[in-house]
């Protein structure tokens, strides 16, 4: 578990590399800063308060826990509800790494014009009063959708749908990027991003087969299911991307693999193999058209966080309604369609995608207002157009001028 927690921290630099290419080089440190500086604030915040709402004695009626183990008071009091043959400190590192690779998510919303603090205290708040609620809700076994029966292995309501709903709401507030969508914003460079992916991908299986707490048969079930719905995802988004344009692209590639990944994360222990193909593949299909909606729909959610993780977990999420089976996890109080059990599944996996989509837009339009109005979360428009690397951090990634072969200033 420990290792597992490692893994899943190590995703946040993959986010970085993953994003910091797809932004224009003005902006490719601020972008990775802004990931890096992710992981100190909410993992302050997670060990202060955050983990005790999410994973503490419930206060009543399964929305939020108390403050028992805030400050991770208590450390050998065990989780309420979960029988661990872990320490539960264990369990809370493992925790915080979600919720710190959830807030970097949204990072991607706001790339090119926000603030360096105002991101941050942004981020403070929202792990408070997103995040940490819905983790409850549907983590905690005392949670209110956990008690109706919502199967989500490893995230897909808590960390995608979240993230996707919270993505919109951050982008509106924010409004669009001066000269968006009239002037091109190409990725400066992809062979970063790729990079970015491939780590992400390694560590999505400590995301996904961590999140049966133990070393066994259901490990090894959701870590294949993971690689299978990965290589789907690739090869549904491009087969589509060639289909559409012409072309399949390296970005293209690399986006398919994240959105299979993305896709199977709450069914990775609930389905089987060929299952996880499936949820894969339609996850990449799925993918490729939401990103190319935010064009026909106007909102400028600058690098896809919404039809990536937003539409693609909203699948997932779904289709373990479907496919879920006692085959491969007997402790399931339900079962999918596919196994004649009935709509019930469905039915609670589309009651907790609602709520998740209305809860995380909601308060996070509420979070960006309130940050926006007081300390600023938008960046000023000679800052954007200068570039936030050499206007707010005073650095740049490359150094143009001491090119070999260039000139000064070229």
């Amino acid at each position: 578990m420990l290792g597992s927690a490692a893994l899943v921290l190590f995703m946040t630099p993959g986010l970085a590399l993953f994003y910091g290419g797809m932004v224009r080089s003005k902006n490719v440190l601020a972008m990775m800063v802004q990931n890096f500086a992710t992981i100190a604030v909410v993992s302050i915040v997670w060990a202060v308060a955050a983990y005790s709402l999410a994973f503490g004695p419930d206060a009543g009626g399964g929305l939020i826990g108390t403050l028992r183990l805030a400050g991770l008071a208590h450390p050998e009091q065990a989780v309420p509800g979960f029988d661990l043959s872990i320490p539960p400190l264990a369990f809370a590192a493992f925790q915080m790494m979600f919720a710190v690779i959830t807030a970097a998510l949204l990072t991607g919303a706001g790339a090119d014009r926000m603030r360096f603090g105002g991101f941050l205290t942004f981020a403070a708040l929202w792990t408070l009063v997103v995040y940490a609620p819905i983790a409850h809700w549907v983590f905690a076994p005392s949670g209110w959708l956990a008690q109706r029966g919502v199967l989500d292995f490893a995230g897909g309501n808590v960390v995608e749908v979240d993230s996707g709903a919270s993505a919109l709401a951050l982008a509106l507030v924010l409004g669009r990027r001066r000269g968006w969508p009239r002037e091109a914003m190409a990725p400066h460079s992809l062979p970063l991003s790729v990079v970015g992916a491939g780590i992400l991908w390694f560590g999505w299986f400590g995301f996904n087969a961590g999140s049966a707490l133990a070393s066994n048969a259901l490990a090894a079930q959701a870590l294949i299911d993971t690689q299978l719905a990965a290589c789907a995802g690739l090869i549904g988004w491009v087969v589509v991307e060639k289909w559409r344009t012409g072309h399949g692209t390296t970005l293209g590639a690399a986006s398919g693999a994240v959105s299979g990944l993305v896709a199977i994360t709450p069914a990775c222990g609930f389905v089987n193999s060929m299952a996880a193909i499936l949820i894969g593949l339609l996850g990449g299909v799925v993918g490729v058209l939401a990103v190319s909606a935010k064009f026909r729909l106007g909102y400028d959610d600058s690098l896809d966080v919404v039809g990536v993780h937003g539409a693609c977990g909203l699948v997932g999420t779904l289709l373990v309604g479907v496919f879920a089976t006692r085959a491969v996890n007997g402790g399931i109080a339900h079962q999918g369609l596919v196994t004649g059990a009935g709509p019930y599944l469905l039915g609670v996996q589309a009651l907790a995608v609602l709520v998740t989509i209305v809860w995380a837009f909601c308060l996070t339009w509420a979070v960006a207002q309130v940050v926006q109005r007081t300390i600023g979360l938008r960046v000023d428009e000679a800052v954007e157009i200068e570039g936030l690397d050499t206007a707010v951090h005073a650095e740049s990634a490359y150094d143009f001028g001491n090119v070999r072969g260039g000139r000064s200033g070229y």
